[in-house]
């Protein structure tokens, strides 16, 4: 899941700062990804992620909007950027303990906040792979991953254990010729964190808004799992069609980056099997109202699975 934990640092950095972490060593080459299962059972699990997304498979509800708090404002600094090896990650060192951003609604239970725990990125070393999920056969250049924790539990090592734990926003880029200026305050540090466990504070914030794509009215939304070891079941993704744009020498800016032993690149899992989990898209279309009697659905009755 986002590489969903991608870091791998020190535990005295991991002490100081309120990160995901995975103690221990995992590759992302095929025969690597094999033996995850090995050292970490849950990663053979039947509510796995990534998977393969089909519009066509999906089933449409008009689903509450998902609310976005803070996502405007700027993100409280000091943020740091760090290569942990696996990805590129951006977390924040909230010390002052001002209130981060965080969301609600959607799928997501009644009074349940999820707050922001930190983001991270996916990506190939060629233009035609990178991302974790595929959208109807298209496999992006890269992905981030939002990572936000359920405010009922301390923090990220607690929120794990349990089903309802974790939201992950995950957020496709499609390549163009010209520079997105809103990806420098992350691109322009890029080469401050070239090595293995480089860390960099932000010359500037950013807004978490600001890495959106510019519709997330339409989303898709299934019940998942952590994309890197441990590979937790306790994720409900959130995954938006629409991509947000980078250039192609922005890209090859993480694919400048070393994970201490090679170029960090294809740091993406294997896709795995759907089962029996069911895929829901959120669109807003008349049909969908008349169907529904012109309200939302009520989340409380969703079914996650084919029975």
């Amino acid at each position: 899941m986002a590489n969903i934990i991608n870091i791998i640092i020190l535990l005295s950095v991991a002490s100081k700062f309120n990160l995901s972490i995975v103690i221990g060593h995992f590759g992302y080459k095929k025969r690597d990804q094999h033996t995850w299962v090995k050292t970490y059972k849950l990663c053979g699990g039947k509510l796995q992620s990534p998977v393969s997304i089909s519009s066509s498979k999906s089933i449409d509800i008009p689903l509450p909007a998902l609310e976005i708090i803070g996502y405007h404002d700027y993100l409280p600094r000091p943020l740091y950027l760090k290569n942990t090896g696996h990805s590129v990650a951006m977390y924040i060192n909230n010390h002052s303990r001002k209130k981060l951003p965080y969301i609600f609604g959607a799928v997501l239970n009644e009074n349940a906040e999820y707050e922001i725990d930190h983001l991270h990125f996916h990506w190939g070393a060629k233009n035609n792979r990178g991302s974790e999920h595929i959208l109807n056969g298209v496999r992006y250049p890269m992905e981030m991953h939002i990572v936000h924790r359920n405010k009922a539990y301390l923090n990220f090592s607690n929120a794990v254990n349990y089903e309802d734990g974790l939201v992950v926003l995950g957020i496709f880029f499609q390549l163009q010729e010209q520079n997105n200026k809103l990806l420098y305050p992350i691109i322009n540090e890029l080469t401050s964190v070239q090595w293995l466990n480089e860390e960099v504070k932000l010359s500037t914030s950013v807004t978490l808004s600001s890495l959106l794509p510019n519709n997330i009215d339409v989303f898709y939304t299934y019940k998942g799992s952590l994309t890197t070891p441990p590979c937790n079941e306790v994720v409900t993704w959130i995954i938006f069609p629409t991509p947000v744009p980078i250039s192609f020498g922005q890209l090859n800016q993480f694919r400048s980056l070393s994970n201490g032993e090679d170029t960090l690149a294809d740091n993406f899992r294997r896709l795995q099997d759907i089962g029996l989990r069911k895929v829901y898209v959120r669109r807003l279309n008349s049909f969908l109202f008349t169907k529904y009697n012109g309200t939302v659905f009520n989340i409380t009755n969703l079914d996650w699975f084919f029975h």
